[in-house]
């Protein structure tokens, strides 16, 4: 009872918390010292606009919706094209790069111009592009825009300039690589079939040239027309018709036969020697049925027909499988003599491609590899092993293993976390896999000079947290935690249970790390807080649970004007922990009956469970269903180590927790928190009933996360969800808010008429809250610890707390709140808070270093609780100097001097819009505030005067996913998820921008191209003579003359002045130059051969002009003129 008293009297008192510290200190708490007036603030701002520049670094993931799929077997390097128009390039480590299409067109098809340093991308909009791959950022050097035929398939030979496109009318182009223009060799579809036939064989789907002759063009129409085209004579050599669709063709490397899969699962042979009938008709999964009919298969996509030298060649074909086998995952076949091998996929297969030695067609292939390209995946399986194990991804492709919820980013974080993070995560790594290296290799990457430790955090549907290292532009997993572990499996049909049980109860919706302390909080849809410590050792634990009533109804909250301060609270807990339950009664609640249905959404294991080294649960905090209705969802959360205190709010008010103790210390409606400091005059409403039913949008599961247009709180998380719909309606309602300038500059404590009013049942989220040493009142002359706490409707406060010091009285002694007078008002819901002192450094919150607590014992060295920037002991010379408050809302920001609360500096960050993410971060040794807007501005503002320092239209439709993931870090770094599988990583500093080239990978390294084998004499005499083939000959301009110019558009592109400037130093570089000056000398000399024509011309014209005037004037005297 004791206790009680004194966690009553801190709230009840008039003066502020006791301050902490020693007894000099502390004697001095009731002398008010100067402070300093904002002339006496000089804070030289060293930020420039100079200094930002916004631009992307780098992309992580696995590619959204892939597409396409190409290697390069030389340089050894990956191309992945996606729906969106993007393309991912992939080499060893540290080799990942990511291009995009101007035009946002599917990619369909790519092609490697083997060892060249080029990379031919055929698009939905019927475009082809030439990438130059021989810089570290890729640019189009050409495009090709088909004006009147759709582009279906495209075929580059080894060591050739001309590529062969097939389009959906039939017809085979022919394109100069290197001036990407069209030959006028054109092979119709019309005279590659048989004048007789009478229908039209259908887009073309295959084109490859003949290993043993490459004078000779396979093309594969749709309908089962396969044509064999002589380039030099220009007609067929046969033509095979056959009843099956045909999707895919495959050579043996002899060049005499080949091998097609067909839409109804079959696989057929042909014999080059005989093309009236297939020589081998196959259904790999069709069996023959009772009545002697074979089953109905599924198309065979695509197959693969590959020889060894060792043993009987390869058959890899995707699909075929019957059609009565419902419900069979996607396969991927692999014949190899007599055995055949099903491996099952977890996605659908977009594509797949077998890695072979040698780039030679013509040649046998030795297969070692296949690449599978999956909706959701990207795998490589070792043909060189009988049960064909994967290879393990050295790539992050599974950030999307579960949907990405919530994501954090911590820069410059202390060097040992990442090791240790590893060494624990490593234990738990998959094994079975391949034990060869990863076969994707090319390119190169060295560490560059500007790397610091990076840690970016990921928060999942399915309740699972994953820690990646993202040091120096790549990401590697280091350790996943399953936050699910800490409850019972949720169970259907048990009454009141079933109405629990969520699509995603486990989901993530925020995260607290402290990376010094090493303590970590997340926070679940099911309104429930997980707060975990590090340990390098196993243990045998129960869980500690802690049950929070934080329901309130609007109409009958008692009004401060009759009882000032009334919250209740719970008796601090035991020194030893118990895994009882506590809650504290609920402002709201009326009668003892409604206890009856104050059960969590979810329940915490009771039994002891064996946790492993790593993150482990020391605390679960869960609130309660009141009434039959559902918690409301967690918007604010702050962690101190420090304070040992954890603080959490929601739309219905603010819980501070004990996690020492284990004990609630403050439950309260964010009404009873103002007291007498209310700045709104509430209006009473009729006593008719009309509570808001909250059980309609609060536990809707991850399908509905944040969103819920009927919120009649205005957090940014429904901010969010209204952009979507109508920007001009949030607009409209936000402008109802009280945000008038009168109401934000008044500080008055009674309520005055200039004082806005809203209703009382307007629901006013605690939407940031943040632990700190502060100045809770004007008077007070030394910092105390105190919360920050920022509403929904633009209102901050100071709540001052009394902490003890020593160890044992802080496990034994209850931390006492007091209420704070400091109310002051921002337009628009508070998002961000920060401190910095009187020179421009940003005051760093108390933390405790970290301790293992379930290490051995050390008798010798007791282990006791080291804290830094706890006051007053960090700093005795600092004592009642003051610091600066910066505070960011939805639309503007202020900074206050404190104690004396006075505004120094306000910005109206935007009119038009809000801002979705603010943060104070350090850029170029100085600080300044980022903020990024629902209209897809990014800005920072400088600190302390908040002067516009950038203003960039960055993304230019924010859609939920960006607005949910969006966040900043020091460094002037920045990241959010651009797709549902891919995390965006930015920067907004000119010098990582500058440093930029240096921090990334070469994807082109000088590799010479290996030599043909020696085909042997005889092989060569009666082997056709490929050898001979000359293609300039056949589709050069001489010979074929030029194409029409409406059939193709050629577009230059901006990939040539660029890689000159950006090419790296060195013999790459070099290359490089070398190429683009090549191509920039052939363009000079294409227009220099126009001008010589044009001058020709009228020169002829001259002279003719010239002749005319001599016989005309020849016979005249000199005095006729």
């Amino acid at each position: 009872m004791k206790k009680f008293r004194k966690v009553l009297d801190g709230l009840t008192t008039s003066s502020p918390g006791v301050t902490l510290g020693s007894p000099s200190c502390g004697s001095a708490a009731g002398t008010p010292t100067a402070v300093p007036t904002p002339k006496d603030i000089d804070i030289q701002e060293t930020l420039l606009s100079e200094n930002f520049q916004l631009c992307k670094t780098v992309r992580h993931g696995f590619p959204y919706q892939p597409t396409a799929l190409a290697f390069d077997p030389v340089q050894k390097i990956l191309a992945i094209g996606s729906r969106s128009g993007g393309v991912r390039i992939l080499g060893g480590p540290g080799v990942d790069c990511y291009c995009q299409h101007e035009s946002g067109a599917a990619v369909l098809q790519l092609q490697f111009l083997i060892n060249e340093g080029a990379l031919v991308t055929a698009c939905a909009d019927d475009t082809l592009h030439l990438w130059n791959l021989r810089q570290r950022r890729p640019a189009v050097l050409h495009s090709l825009k088909f004006n009147r035929e759709r582009i279906t398939f495209c075929h580059l030979p080894f060591q050739s300039k001309w590529l062969y496109v097939g389009t959906e009318r039939g017809n085979t182009h022919i394109v100069n690589i290197e001036s990407f223009i069209l030959s006028g060799y054109v092979i119709m579809w019309n005279k590659a079939i048989e004048l007789s036939t009478k229908t039209h064989p259908g887009p073309v789907v295959h084109l490859s040239d003949s290993p043993k002759d490459e004078g000779k063009l396979l093309i594969g129409f749709e309908s089962g027309t396969i044509v064999q085209w002589d380039l030099r004579v220009k007609k067929a050599d046969f033509r095979i018709y056959y009843d099956e669709a045909i999707h895919s063709v495959s050579w043996h490397h002899e060049g005499k036969q080949f091998m097609c899969s067909h839409s109804d699962g079959s696989l057929t042979l042909w014999n080059l020697r005989n093309t009236s009938k297939p020589f081998q008709v196959t259904f790999p999964h069709g069996k023959i049925q009772k009545d002697g009919r074979k089953e109905s298969c599924k198309p065979i996509l695509k197959v693969e027909y590959k020889t060894l030298r060792s043993s009987e060649p390869f058959v890899i074909f995707s699909g075929g499988l019957s059609y009565d086998k419902a419900g069979r995952r996607p396969t991927l076949t692999i014949m190899h003599g007599k055995a055949i091998t099903v491996l099952e996929m977890d996605y659908p297969i977009v594509e797949f491609m077998v890695l072979c030695e040698t780039p030679y067609i013509n040649e046998v292939q030795e297969p070692y590899a296949v690449v599978v390209l999956l909706e959701k995946d990207l795998i490589v399986v070792d043909l060189t092993q009988s049960n064909f194990p994967v290879f393990e991804n050295p790539y992050p492709m599974d950030v999307h293993e579960s949907p990405v919820t919530c994501t954090a980013y911590f820069a410059d974080c202390p060097p040992d976390i990442i090791p240790i993070l590893y060494s624990i995560g490593a234990k738990h790594k998959k094994t079975g896999y391949s034990q060869k290296e990863w076969p994707i290799t090319g390119g190169t990457w060295t560490l560059g000079s500007h790397t610091y430790p990076e840690i970016i955090i990921t928060g999942h549907a399915d309740g699972s947290v994953k820690f990646w290292d993202a040091s120096a532009i790549t990401l590697q997993m280091l350790y996943k935690l399953k936050t699910s572990k800490v409850f019972e499996k949720p169970k259907l049909g048990e009454g009141r249970a079933a109405e629990l049980v969520e699509e995603d109860p486990f989901a993530v919706q925020m995260v607290s790390w402290c990376p010094q302390s090493r303590i970590f909080c997340v926070v679940g849809i099911s309104a429930h807080i997980i707060l975990y410590r590090f340990s390098k050792n196993d243990a045998n634990t129960q869980i500690v649970s802690l049950e929070v009533r934080l329901q309130c109804e609007p109409e009958e909250i008692i009004t401060p004007s009759e009882h000032e301060n009334n919250p209740c609270f719970s008796e601090p807990g035991s020194h030893s922990p118990q895994p009882h339950h506590q809650y504290p009664v609920s402002p709201g609640s009326r009668t003892p009956e409604s206890a009856k249905d104050s059960v969590p959404c979810l329940k915490v294991k009771e039994r002891v469970v064996r946790v492993p080294p790593g993150y482990q649960s020391d605390l679960v905090i869960q609130l309660l269903w009141v009434d039959g209705e559902p918690p409301q969802q967690i918007t604010s959360l702050d962690i101190n180590s420090a304070y040992g205190l954890l603080a959490f709010g929601n739309c219905n008010g603010l819980a501070v927790v004990d996690y020492l103790q284990k004990a609630v210390l403050l439950c309260m409606s964010t009404l009873d928190l103002y007291g007498a400091t209310d700045p709104y005059q509430r209006l009473t409403r009729s006593p008719r009933r009309n509570r808001q039913s909250t059980s309609d949008f609060c536990m809707r599961g991850l399908s509905n996360f944040y969103s819920d247009s009927k919120k009649r709180i205005r957090t940014s998380y429904q901010s969010l969800t209204e952009l979507t719909d109508n920007q001009q309606s949030v607009d409209m309602e936000r402008s109802k808010s009280p945000t008038s300038e009168s109401r934000e500059n008044s500080f008055s404590r009674s309520r005055s008429s200039s004082v806005s009013s809203i209703d009382r049942d307007t629901k006013e989220a605690i939407t940031t809250l943040q632990f700190g040493e502060s100045y809770g009142r004007k008077s007070d002359a030394l910092p105390t610890p105190c919360l920050w706490v920022g509403t929904s409707l633009g209102v901050v406060q100071l709540i001052p707390m009394s902490i003890p010091t020593d160890q044992e009285e802080r496990m034994e002694e209850p931390v006492t709140i007091g209420p704070s007078g400091a109310v002051q008002m921002l337009k628009g819901s508070v998002l961000r808070f920060g401190f910095m002192d009187y020179m421009g450094t940003v005051i760093q919150s108390p933390y405790e270093v970290w301790r293992d607590l379930n290490a051995p014992e050390d008798p010798d060295r007791p282990r006791r609780r080291k804290l830094v920037n706890f006051s007053p002991s960090s700093s005795q010379d600092a004592c009642g100097e003051g610091h600066l408050a910066v505070v960011c809302s939805e639309r503007q920001a202020k900074v206050f001097l404190m104690p004396s609360q006075s505004c120094l500096f306000v910005h109206n960050i935007t009119e038009s819009s809000f801002v979705l993410r603010a943060d104070v971060v350090s850029v170029c040794n100085s600080v300044c505030l980022a903020c990024f807007c629902a209209n897809g501005h990014v800005m920072t503002l400088s600190l302390p005067s908040l002067r516009p320092l950038m203003d960039v239209n960055y993304l230019p439709l924010t859609d939920m996913r960006i607005a949910r993931t969006f966040c900043f870090t020091n460094g002037g770094q920045a990241l959010y998820l651009s797709s549902p599988t891919e995390i965006q990583r930015i920067t907004y500093s000119q010098e990582m921008c500058d440093n930029l080239q240096e921090m990334l990978g070469e994807l082109f390294t000088p590799i010479e191209t290996p030599e043909a084998q020696n085909r042997g004499f005889l092989k060569g005499f009666f082997g056709g003579n490929a050898q001979t083939f000359d293609r300039e000959e056949l589709f050069g301009e001489a010979a074929a003359g030029k194409a029409s110019r409406s059939l193709a558009q050629h577009i230059p592109g901006q990939g040539g002045m660029e890689g000159m400037k950006v090419a790296a130093g060195g013999v790459v570089g070099e290359l490089a130059r070398a190429r683009i000056a090549l191509d920039e000398r052939g363009q000079r000399l294409g227009e220099l051969e126009d001008r010589t024509a044009l001058m020709m011309t009228s020169a002829e014209t001259f002279s003719k002009h010239a002749h005319e005037l001599m016989l005309k004037c020849k016979d005249k005297k000199w005095y006729q003129f």
